[in-house]
């Protein structure tokens, strides 16, 4: 079962601290997918020189955010018990530019796990957009969480996306399990 998406503005990215996703939007762990949101910051300093008059995300940046929103993904179906870690990109493409400000959502799937790997589809888009904004396919290697300061660091990361672990199920803050 799949709840209606939250309607949270999103937060800025903290690209200082290598945090893409601002909000976990809508979680379906029957259907392994997930959507989250972002906003580009007004004004950072990778700007400068990408490009300077004419400010764009690094495409790297957008491919992170992919990662990221598939790691969200992969940690809810594990109930935060094993880490994933991006193993291969398969035809990641750049669609359009977009800028400082900008707002995006990024959706993700499951499309098989087995073998301790698991593979996502993810696309990044504006909100109300359905031209893509980028696109791929996402390999990770899901294992046993190195230490137990990683782990805590993830749960305490996913509490500020908006996700909640109770008793080996994670939903979505203040929303009923899915």
């Amino acid at each position: 079962m799949s709840e209606a998406p939250r309607s949270y503005a999103a937060a800025d990215m903290r690209i200082d601290q290598f945090q893409f996703v601002s909000l976990v939007e809508t979680l379906d762990i029957s259907a392994a997918a997930i959507s989250c949101r972002s906003r580009i910051p007004d004004d950072h300093s990778i700007f400068g020189g990408h490009f300077p008059g004419h400010p764009i995300m690094p495409g790297v940046l957008l491919t992170e955010l992919m990662a990221q929103t598939c790691g969200f993904l992969l940690l809810s179906l594990n109930g935060f018990a094993k880490m994933p870690f991006l193993a291969s990109l398969k035809e990641v493409k750049l669609r359009d530019f977009v800028g400082p400000g900008t707002e995006l959502v990024c959706g993700s799937n499951r499309v098989h796990e087995g073998s301790g790997y698991a593979v996502l589809e993810a696309k990044v888009r504006r909100p109300g957009d359905t031209k893509l904004v980028c696109s791929g396919t996402l390999m990770f290697r899901i294992v046993p969480f190195p230490n137990a300061e990683l782990n805590q660091h993830m749960q305490a990361r996913a509490q500020e996306v908006g996700l909640m672990i109770q008793q080996d199920n994670v939903i979505l803050s203040g929303a009923k399990t899915i």
